[in-house]
């Protein structure tokens, strides 16, 4: 997996400098909050926000269009008791994300680094993103637990009485990014842009929570899957098949910070260019 991670990280390295061959890219830095809603949070934006940070190139392909590739670092926390959703419940995680996206930026105002005319806009971005993610707790991977049964079809064929499979889920997940921002050219060379994003997933297990209970309530401690319980049911008062998640619904995340930008302007300094007359 670290493997995996490193070959992303140099994937966006190496786009930056492919994108640094031609004009008009911008670099950066990012730094702001992230945070989760799902089974945990369904309904309360910015609930335990952590800090997040990261890197980013962006291409402008025009006045009104720009395109982003960004590497972004943060951390995702949900807890029934602080949400207050179902705090008999008593779930909890956390869960440090790494996000590789694609985005495509438009801008509602004719918009140039640099320009005293046209230096700020207000914009709308969408893409794709991969995610990679690991929930815990307890510094533990909630994965190794299979809370819900997962890669257990023999057990849970058993106290059900019929066929039944749930495997395990994966580390990467693909969402789709939008938001709105803003963005200002201080000068020539330095901008800022300071924006909101969700994202969108197709994946229900970001917070380890998407079906049912497996394990019986009255478990005697010396059982092998006690110690499993703990995490699946901490209370200990659920029956199997009793809802522990809605299924119905997936996870979404979030990243909203300020990003600084350092322009690099490439072209032939011997043309005049459209860039030059916006002054």
């Amino acid at each position: 997996m670290r493997q995996i991670m490193r070959n992303l990280i140099l994937f966006v390295l190496l786009a930056v400098v492919s994108f640094s061959g031609k004009a008009q890219l911008e670099v950066g830095l990012f730094g702001g909050g992230s945070y989760y809603q799902g089974d945990l949070n369904p309904n309360v934006p910015f609930l335990q926000t952590n800090v997040a940070f990261g890197i980013l190139a962006r291409y402008n392909l025009s006045s009104r269009w720009a395109a982003k590739l960004n590497l972004y670092q943060g951390k995702l926390t949900g807890n029934d008791a602080k949400s207050g959703f179902l705090p008999e419940r008593s779930l909890s995680f956390t869960n440090d994300i790494t996000e590789l996206g694609f985005t495509m930026e438009f801008h509602f105002l004719s918009y140039f680094n640099g320009s005293m005319k046209e230096y700020w806009t207000p914009y709308l971005f969408t893409g794709v993103a991969m995610l990679h993610h690991n929930p815990q707790l307890d510094e533990k991977d909630l994965q190794d637990f299979g809370t819900e049964g997962q890669d257990n079809s023999a057990y849970l064929e058993a106290i059900k009485g019929e066929s039944v499979e749930r495997k395990d889920y994966g580390d990467f997940v693909l969402g789709i990014p939008f938001g709105i921002g803003v963005k200002y050219s201080f000068s020539e060379r330095i901008a800022a842009s300071l924006e909101w994003g969700m994202r969108k997933t197709f994946f229900d297990y970001i917070d380890d929570v998407s079906k049912t209970y497996y394990l019986p309530a009255d478990l005697d401690p010396t059982d092998p899957d006690y110690l499993e319980q703990q995490y699946s049911d901490p209370n200990r008062n659920h029956d199997p098949w009793m809802q522990r998640g809605n299924s119905k619904t997936t996870d979404w995340y979030s990243f909203a910070g300020l990003t600084i930008t350092y322009y690099i302007d490439l072209r032939n300094k011997n043309k005049c260019s459209d860039f030059e007359q916006r002054y």
